[in-house]
């Protein structure tokens, strides 16, 4: 009899055990991921590493945000998501200018925001996730460096007002400034055209003398084919290309020739942990979301989960390759 009552109770308790997992993770519980530029195929990478998340963990995920660069449109998606009032946001911050007192407004309302890929400092958000990107910065600056043998002009394209971008162009300013003989010719504002990239290129590529541009670097994903292109069909075999992520047209001109190397980011798993780290502020939730942790030794939280970077060249660029394919 008593074996029976305890096979009973054990019973009870793993149905409880059960009953309790099922309730922690639920379809009810919604997380959002906004962001901007959301055709772009590295925000459809990190929407599959959220969803697949979310998927492994039986909750609801929503994906939101303007396909283009406009940051009053991922302002707009921002407030729909707050007044849903989810169980927490993911966001990545084209202008914190823009958005930042969207974010405390989340926060004070209670929703749990943390911040992917491009920072808003200042702001109340818990902690950022993403690329060391001032450290990629330098990743990238060497690379010039060791390339162009110590001297010419460089021109960067970029996106204005993005803190992420700045980061990165600081990064390569660090490492150039130990080197007089190399020149930063300009840094243009794409706007979110990459097609501004292919026209800008072509106009520098025409410069010969003192004022030739020996390196052009893609600070973000979009312009490095364009830049590439640019400098192909000018037959610029002597001007070195510098890209950023590994979009698969991006691999395919490292394996051709026609882009010298890229920095590599891990978008999939900025979405993954992303919403496994909010699920868990979800769950356990701080005594205050709105409190300043970066001055609390003891916080809960990081201030930041670096998700790595690699430089991606002739040597490595097959891994990369075969990695992308075995997650299509």
């Amino acid at each position: 009899m008593k074996t029976m009552k305890s096979v009973v109770l054990a019973l009870l308790l793993i149905g409880v055990a059960f009953t309790t997992g099922c309730e922690r993770h639920s379809k009810k519980e919604v997380f959002y991921l906004v962001g901007v530029n959301m055709s772009l195929p590295y925000w459809q990478t990190v929407a599959k590493g959220f969803n697949q998340a979310a998927a492994q963990y039986m909750v609801t995920a929503k994906v939101a945000g303007p396909e283009n660069y406009d940051p009053q449109a991922e302002l707009a998606e921002l407030q729909k998501a707050v007044a849903a009032k989810p169980a927490g946001i993911l966001i990545s911050v084209a202008d914190v200018s823009v958005l930042g007192s969207e974010i405390d407004s989340a926060i004070a309302a209670g929703v749990p925001v943390v911040t992917i890929d491009s920072d808003a400092p200042g702001t109340k958000r818990l902690f950022f996730i993403g690329t060391n990107n001032i450290e990629a910065g330098r990743m990238g600056g060497h690379r010039i460096v060791e390339q162009l043998g110590g001297s010419g002009n460089v021109v960067f394209f970029t996106l204005s007002g993005q803190p992420n971008m700045e980061d990165r162009l600081r990064g390569f300013k660090d490492v150039l400034e130990s080197r007089p003989n190399i020149h930063i010719a300009d840094v243009v504002d794409i706007k979110s055209d990459a097609r501004a990239a292919f026209d800008k290129t072509q106009e520098l590529l025409a410069q010969t003398g003192p004022k030739k541009v020996s390196a052009f670097v893609c600070l973000e994903s979009a312009s490095g084919k364009m830049v590439s292109d640019a400098v192909k069909r000018a037959n610029g075999t002597d001007r070195m290309v510098v890209a950023w992520d590994v979009n698969q047209d991006t691999l395919d001109g490292i394996k051709g020739g026609s882009i010298n190397a890229t920095v590599a980011q891990k978008p999939f798993t900025m979405g993954y942990v992303g919403l496994k780290q909010l699920d868990g502020i979800f769950h356990n939730p701080p005594s205050s979301l709105s409190k300043d942790y970066s001055q609390d030794a003891f916080s809960p939280f990081p201030v930041f989960i670096d998700t790595g970077t690699s430089l991606v060249d002739k040597r490595n660029v097959d891994a990369f390759i075969e990695s992308a394919q075995a997650h299509q």
